[in-house]
């Protein structure tokens, strides 16, 4: 099993805040958390909110309890609002049903940690989240083709896109 380490936590962490710099989103906050959801790097834009911290872990942990991003977790609450409740209240970790959460994935698609990011809309959020995962060199579930998709149960999203 491959760790995440601190400097590729870090790297993601710094993309992603470049790439929201380029698309001149809101003051971002970002956590990386490694497979076991353990917090790996966090950092907060200066002008983000004080709760950003919360919010971030609490994406970047529901997409490892259900191998998915957050987005496809708000998707799963909205259809099973019981299974949810239930996960929530088993859950030894903080789960924030917002999207902003994207797995982590090694180039073999073996996942190694997740992140969250939260400031501005769900949208720019995932997308800095993505741009940090790649420009650090490791992938998204986005990344995969649908062969690899079914081998390694990756559940994708719609393509993203900018809302503004």
């Amino acid at each position: 099993m491959r760790a995440l380490s601190m400097d590729e936590a870090l790297a993601i962490v710094q993309h992603t805040f470049a790439h929201a710099r380029e698309m001149r989103a809101h003051a971002l906050a970002a956590i990386v958390l490694d497979s076991g959801g353990q917090v790996k790097a966090f950092l907060r834009q200066d002008g983000a909110s004080i709760k950003r911290f919360e919010i971030a872990r609490g994406k970047a942990f529901a997409s490892l309890a259900l191998n998915r991003s957050s987005r496809q977790v708000l998707q799963k609450a909205r259809e099973k609002p019981l299974f949810m409740e239930t996960l929530r209240a088993i859950s030894d970790g903080p789960i924030f049903l917002e999207a902003g959460g994207q797995l982590i994935r090694d180039a073999h698609g073996e996942i190694i940690g997740a992140i969250g990011v939260t400031g501005d809309v769900n949208e720019v959020d995932d997308l800095c989240a993505m741009a940090g995962i790649r420009a650090a060199g490791l992938k998204c579930d986005e990344d995969f083709d649908d062969e690899a998709c079914r081998r390694l149960n990756i559940k994708k999203d719609a393509a993203v896109k900018d809302p503004r």
